[in-house]
């Protein structure tokens, strides 16, 4: 296949790369960053579809965040592909912080605790939902009971107040890079079409000197055959 990789990768080297991307999370940001620029459309749907990006990677829905910005670019008309990017802010190495602030942003505004021991237990808790979720789907087709406990510990104290917290750092965070986003995207755009531009009028000045040259040409040859007709 045509978009099929030479080299096959492990599990194992999915993850790694996942947690830190070959050449650096550096490059990785370097690489999203040109192709946002790149694409064809007006700034505001660019920075539109960033924030709309950046704001998917503060709800829960881990594994999904490409589909939630897709839905939030499309709702508020913002560039789909620079959405996508836009979720690249949400990575290993900010979803701890991310988290901590949308766990605390729920609690404080649904009247609940948050205690510090919930960031060191949130794998666990996940852990157990998705155990009851498994645990549950067996029991549907087999006599064993089934038992949500877990995961409903996982929905009032983690899920519910991350997806109720995330909303205002989400659209802060939103905001304040669509507003970033869009005079670097405008000056960048502007410069490309002015650089694109100005290499159109150089290939255009180099036509008319080489077509000038044979017209030149042939009007010294006839002056100098109508010296040589006077002269006989």
């Amino acid at each position: 296949m045509v978009f099929k990789r030479r080299d096959r990768r492990s599990p194992v080297q999915i993850a790694s790369e996942f947690v830190y991307p070959r050449g650096g999370w550096t490059r990785a940001f370097h690489y999203v960053k040109h192709r946002v620029r790149r694409l064809p459309d007006s700034p505001e749907r660019i920075a539109r579809g960033i924030g709309a990006g950046v704001f998917a990677a503060f709800t829960p829905f881990y594994g999904l965040h490409f589909v939630v910005a897709a839905v939030c670019a499309r709702l508020i008309n913002g560039n789909i592909l620079a959405a996508l990017s836009g979720t690249f802010f949400g990575n290993p190495l900010t979803y701890v912080p991310i988290g901590v602030v949308c766990l605390q942003t729920g609690h404080f505004l649904l009247g609940t605790e948050f205690q510090e021991g919930d960031t060191q237990g949130l794998m666990g808790k996940f852990a157990n939902a998705l155990r009851d979720l498994k645990d549950n789907l067996i029991a549907m087709f087999t006599d064993r009971v089934a038992d949500w406990h877990g995961l409903g510990i996982f929905y009032r104290e983690v899920f519910y107040p991350y997806l109720i917290g995330g909303i205002l750092p989400g659209l802060l965070a939103a905001a304040i890079c669509y507003y970033l986003s869009l005079p670097l995207i405008r000056t960048y755009q502007q410069r490309r079409r002015d650089k694109i531009k100005a290499k159109f009028d150089e290939i255009k000045r180099l036509a008319e000197t080489k077509a000038a040259v044979p017209v030149s040409n042939a009007l010294g040859s006839a002056k100098s055959s109508e010296r040589e007709s006077g002269d006989v």
